[in-house]
């Protein structure tokens, strides 16, 4: 995993945290935006490294014979 996708998940579990513990609903609430926000982003760089790992082997299986 690399050190991206490592920083989208940190920064989703730090906005879910403030999120529970803030009592201040609009507060809380911006800080589940973010949360999902970073998570979608996380999501979205893990879908791609894993698509260009399966077109690497594909193209390794390939020019193997």
């Amino acid at each position: 995993m690399s050190a991206t996708i490592d920083f989208y998940l940190a920064q989703a579990e730090k906005c879910t945290a403030e999120a529970e513990t803030s009592p201040l609903t609009q507060v809380r609430d911006r800080n589940l935006r973010a949360a999902a926000a970073w998570q979608a982003m996380a999501d979205k760089l893990l879908d791609a490294e894993r698509l260009r790992a399966e077109k690497d082997r594909h193209a390794a299986t390939a020019a193997q014979g």
